[in-house]
């Protein structure tokens, strides 16, 4: 009789075990996933105040732009915060225009900020007391090159990249006839201005002596154009441009960049 009820209390047991089991496993798979959805929660409300911030910064440099698209990488987000130290936010901005001197405007139709690793200690969160610091802020972006004949203002130019080069092409009027004249241009930037200088323009067709080339050395200087790109958020200030298939690529940057002061 004892040995029938410990056969039978054996397998009772087992199964007491693996309920006791998945009942402990639904549960830590129910506090996942409210550790998760709270995560997001945190992580999303803290990327809707910084596209705010940043919305608001470039309407004071009277600019705009669609609503920013932020994104804080890195998973746990609320391990992060407790951590002080956020390895990137990205800030994606759509439909950029703002002036760039001269009453023109400049449109970039997508600006890509990275701000890599933030330093945002927990007590400078909830007291507002210290600096949130990005050791190094990077943003590129594009002008295109009908924009970009559209700004120099010369009838006809066409632009384009050939070898990682600027080249245009626009027709000039001599000798009662129309030409097509062709260069290379340098681009630089110069303390924030993007500097556009054609060189090596030729005509075919038109004799080479001094009138015809004092025309088209007359001609090449107004095909010359400073850019500035519009104030950009973060303090961001252009480093480099280079041509590309599709238009003049801008690289931007600023190191240990304050985003308290930056309108973070």
């Amino acid at each position: 009789m004892s040995g029938e009820v410990y056969g039978t209390e054996r397998p009772r047991r087992k199964r007491r075990g693996r309920r006791l089991l998945i009942t402990l496993i639904i549960f830590l798979v129910l506090v996942a996933g409210v550790l998760v959805g709270l995560d997001r929660f945190a992580a999303g409300y803290a990327e809707r105040m910084i596209g705010d911030r940043v919305s608001e910064q470039i309407a004071d440099q009277n600019a705009t732009s669609e609503k920013p698209d932020v994104t804080i990488e890195g998973m746990p987000f609320l391990t992060q915060v407790l951590d002080g130290n956020y390895k990137r936010i990205r800030i994606q901005l759509a439909n950029l225009s703002g002036p760039a001197g001269n009453n023109r405007t400049v449109r970039v139709a997508d600006l890509d900020v990275n701000a890599d690793n933030v330093s945002a200690p927990l007590d400078t969160i909830r007291s507002g007391n210290g600096d949130i610091v990005a050791k190094t802020v990077t943003g590129t972006g594009i002008i295109d090159y009908p924009q970009l004949a559209e700004l120099i203002g010369q009838p006809g130019l066409k632009l384009a990249e050939r070898d990682g080069k600027l080249v245009g092409s626009a027709p000039v009027q001599a000798l009662g006839q129309t030409f097509d004249v062709s260069g290379t241009a340098a681009v630089t930037v110069k303390e924030g201005v993007v500097q556009v200088r054609f060189s090596n323009v030729t005509a075919e067709g038109l004799p080479n002596v001094p009138l015809i080339r004092n025309l088209i050395d007359s001609y090449v200087q107004k095909l010359s154009v400073d850019l500035r790109v519009p104030e950009l958020p973060l303090k961001l200030a252009v480093q480099k441009v280079e041509p590309t298939p599709e238009g003049l690529r801008f690289t931007a940057g600023a190191d240990d960049v304050s985003l308290n002061a930056g309108g973070l």
